[in-house]
C-alpha cells in the first residue's frame, strides 16, 4: 500500500512538472506608477488594474491608439466592459480590453496578435496611462 501511495505522488510530481513545461509565456508583475495597479503578463496577455474611473479609461484607450497611430477596426461596449480591436502598420491585430471593477477601478487587458508581443503591449499601456 505504500509502495502504491509513492507511486501516486511520483506519477502526479511528473504530470505536475509536464503540465508546467507547457505554460508559455512570461510573468512580469511590477508597480505602476501614476496612479496604477500591478501589471502582469501572463500567456502573451498583459493585464493592468488602473486607478481610474471606467469611462475615463476607455476615452484613454481609444486616443492612445490614436496616437499610436494603430488603424482601429472595431470597437464594442457597454456599462461594464469595452473592446477595442485595431492593427498595426504591419497588420498585427491589437485587443484592448477595458472592464469596470468599481467606481474607481478598472481593469485593462492587452493582446497583441495570437501569441503576444510584450513590449508593444507595454507601449500601449504606457500611451493609456499617458491619458488618463
Amino acid at each position: 500500500m505504500t509502495s502504491l501511495r509513492s507511486l501516486s505522488r511520483v506519477v502526479g510530481a511528473v504530470l505536475l512538472a509536464v503540465a508546467l513545461s507547457f505554460q508559455t509565456g512570461c510573468l512580469v508583475a511590477a508597480a505602476g506608477a501614476a496612479g496604477a495597479g500591478t501589471v502582469a503578463y501572463i500567456r502573451g496577455e498583459l493585464s493592468s488594474t488602473l486607478d481610474a474611473p471606467y469611462e475615463n479609461a476607455v476615452r484613454a484607450a481609444n486616443r492612445g491608439i490614436q496616437q499610436l497611430e494603430f488603424a482601429k477596426i472595431s470597437e464594442n461596449k457597454d456599462a461594464l466592459t469595452a473592446i477595442i480591436i485595431s492593427r498595426t502598420a504591419d497588420d498585427k491585430k491589437i485587443e484592448v480590453k477595458v472592464t469596470k471593477i468599481t467606481d474607481s477601478t478598472t481593469r485593462i487587458q492587452i493582446r497583441v496578435g495570437v501569441f503576444g508581443h510584450e513590449a508593444l503591449s507595454l507601449t500601449v499601456l504606457d500611451k493609456i496611462k499617458e491619458n488618463l
